[in-house]
């Protein structure tokens, strides 16, 4: 391959990765596997996980998993569902697993959260509460900035 055949192979990489990123983001409470997100984009799983690492500093699961708890945040806040259905509604399957990875990334379980939350951002606004209280990026990701290029 000439250089620029090489430019052009990254650039279409760059964007099917965007449309991953873009898809987990608008269906973060469906069944999403590495797998039929790779098929979506015509890549293999492996290259899918690799590729998204490198490009946005974390896998696609732990991407999903990071905004399945974003949302999950949200809802804690708003106080009106438990933390059963708040695992549900997000697209969690185990409460078990959801629960963990909430308290890896939040550094408190999703119960102590509700309670906290609601007290913390109690008479804020709903954008500027979602900024001050998202979660810190997950210990898989490397602290650097993602490498884009």
């Amino acid at each position: 391959m000439t250089r620029p055949d090489t430019e052009t192979q990254h650039l279409r990489d760059l964007a099917r990765l965007r449309r991953v990123r873009d898809r987990i983001d608008r269906e973060y409470a469906r069944p999403l596997d590495v797998e039929a997100l790779a098929r979506g984009v015509a890549m293999s799983a492996g290259h899918l996980s690799r590729e998204f690492r490198r490009a946005y500093g974390e896998s696609p699961y732990s991407y999903l998993m990071t905004r399945r708890i974003e949302r999950a945040m949200a809802l804690l806040r708003r106080g009106d569902l438990s933390v059963t259905e708040v695992c549900f509604a997000v697209g969690c399957s185990s409460l078990g697993t959801f629960s963990t990875r909430f308290t890896e990334l939040v550094g408190m379980p999703p119960s102590v959260y509700r309670r906290a939350a609601a007290r913390a951002t109690a008479g804020m606004p709903s954008c500027v509460s979602a900024r001050v209280t998202r979660p810190v990026r997950n210990r898989e990701a490397p602290a650097g900035e993602p490498h884009l290029a």
